[in-house]
């Protein structure tokens, strides 16, 4: 044989074994598709979105089916596609599953909640009722001595108000020698069936609880319905009581809760309901601390090669910056500046500057924020929002100035700010997390922080798109979400640029900061 021939019959057999050995190790970018937004008819407030667990939960109107939600809006991940369109009718009496697609499949979870202002109430009820939603039944508290063969509901609201129908009516339910009688309600197309129990108490009068503060405690009672209730406090090692001012109590039949203030922090004091001559059970309970922030002043700072740090070599920090990210292709724009509100001292100075040659580069919003810079991952920070704190502060001052740059720096999400004027913003939040919050500015595993995530028990923030020359001082009144949750950190961010974390602001955008402090409401 010929060796060309041999060689053409030996080309075709080395790359059939050369393409067996050939293998697709070309990996796909790691996007994760997310759910940025969503909104349904009917819908209150913001949709609560957990991009780790990619959860989302809406909370709808009481009047609205939970059979046939529809979703208005659905906005994911630039690329993504999802197999649930937008304008789409869904069952959301039970969770619903969707898949978004970008290289690979994620899968997430809508959920909805209805929150029904639920209501049970009879003549010469003793406190509030309690509800068993999962269980559907509903209990009232009565005087020991009271007929139950002639009781008279005055109140009774299971479901939607304007769409519920019961039977029986309320009014025919009179005869309760059996400590209950059961109602059927129907609204949209769901039947339940409830248990409505009267309960018979020795007591007309009772404390339930305290919710304790710093300087002040929210003191919770129940007694009898249209009684002149009210509560009597002092010190433990007093020997008088002192009567709680009338115009601190709000009454809601026979509940009540007092906002008693100016009490002394860390002291022990001994509370009661009282109603006419009735006297409650005494609940003892200790105020908290008026717990400061760490460097509130901006004080305490080192320099470690290019990188700002805001705290005292050696020490452990409270504070930290983005500075360890703007190094990577410049200089620190989170700097102490002797420029004060007072003309003494330190402050920071939060500078948003174009970092990098060229168009090889990012924007780098300054900024400030109560946790730790963790890492950088590209040009991408990695960080923890929040340090431990259990305290419980009304409101959070200082002073800041700020000087607006033309917003000419953004992403492909929100090119449409460009040219208008920059934002810087300012915000506190206490919530009761297991740990800190892990905050990433990559777009492609982004997760900032939501004022709206259920964690949070209280925030407050102040926002400018206009230049504050001036040294101005500023007060964040806390808004608590309930009164009993009790926090376990504490987050405080200060930015040049509002969306600084989608790399969207104005080079040039100066934020000064000085002198934060927590009050706790004398």
């Amino acid at each position: 044989m010929k060796r060309l021939d041999l060689c053409l019959i030996l080309l075709p057999l080395f790359t059939l074994l050369l393409s067996g050995c050939i293998q697709n190790d070309i990996p796909y970018p790691r996007i994760k598709a997310q759910i940025l937004g969503i909104t349904a008819e009917g819908q209150i407030g913001s949709a609560t979105i957990d991009n780790e667990n990619r959860t989302v939960s809406i909370e709808l109107a009481d009047t609205v089916d939970l059979k046939q939600v529809l979703i208005k809006t659905l906005d994911i991940t630039e690329g993504a596609i999802s197999d649930m369109p937008a304008d789409s009718i869904l069952d959301l009496s039970k969770n619903y599953t969707l898949t978004l697609t970008i290289y690979q499949e994620y899968t997430w979870t809508i959920s909805a909640t209805q929150n029904i202002a639920r209501s049970f109430r009879v003549e010469g009820q003793i406190g509030a009722p309690v509800f068993d939603i999962d269980n559907h039944r509903a209990i009232a508290y009565v005087n020991k001595d009271a007929d139950l063969t002639n009781i008279k509901i005055t109140e009774l609201v299971l479901g939607p108000p304007e769409i519920t129908t019961y039977t029986p009516e309320k009014e025919a339910l009179t005869d309760f020698s059996l400590g209950y009688q059961k109602v059927i309600i129907v609204y949209h197309d769901i039947m339940q069936e409830w248990t409505l129990y009267i309960v018979p108490t020795e007591s007309e009068i009772s404390t339930e609880g305290v919710d304790a503060w710093t300087n002040v405690a929210w003191l919770h009672g129940s007694g009898k319905e249209d009684s002149q209730n009210g509560f009597e406090i002092k010190e433990a090692t007093a020997d008088s009581w002192e009567k709680v001012p009338d115009e601190y109590i709000t009454h809601d039949k026979g509940s009540f809760t007092a906002r008693m203030i100016n009490l002394k922090a860390n002291t022990t004091y001994v509370c009661r309901a009282v109603s006419g001559d009735l006297i409650g059970n005494e609940v003892t309970f200790t105020t908290g601390s008026a717990t400061e922030l760490p460097n509130g002043k901006f004080e305490d700072w080192n320099l470690a090669g290019k990188v700002w740090n805001p705290w005292s070599e050696g020490s452990e920090n409270f504070w930290d910056t983005g500075n360890k990210g703007a190094t990577t292709l410049g200089e620190s724009n989170t700097q102490p500046t002797e420029d004060t509100w007072s003309g003494t001292g330190l402050a920071a100075k939060l500078a948003t500057k174009f970092v990098g040659i060229g168009a090889l580069g990012k924007l780098a919003a300054g900024n400030m924020y109560v946790g730790n810079y963790l890492r950088t991952e590209g040009t991408n920070g990695v960080l923890n929002f929040g340090k431990p704190f259990s305290e419980r502060p009304t409101r959070l001052k200082g002073y800041f100035k700020y000087t607006s740059a033309t917003i000419d720096k953004s992403n492909s999400e929100l090119a449409h700010l460009i040219g208008q004027p920059d934002t810087c913003q300012i915000y506190i939040a206490l919530g009761d997390w297991s740990e800190p919050l892990e905050i990433r500015t990559k777009p492609s595993d982004r997760k900032i922080f939501d004022k709206n995530d259920p964690h949070v028990i209280a925030y407050a923030e102040l926002s400018s798109g206009e230049s504050v020359l001036e040294y101005t001082p500023f007060t964040l009144e806390l808004e608590y979400r309930a009164t009993n949750r009790i926090p376990t950190y504490i987050v405080v961010v200060a930015s040049a640029s509002k969306y600084g974390d989608f790399f969207t602001g104005g080079d040039g955008s100066v934020l000064f900061i000085d002198d934060f402090s927590l009050e706790y409401d004398y």
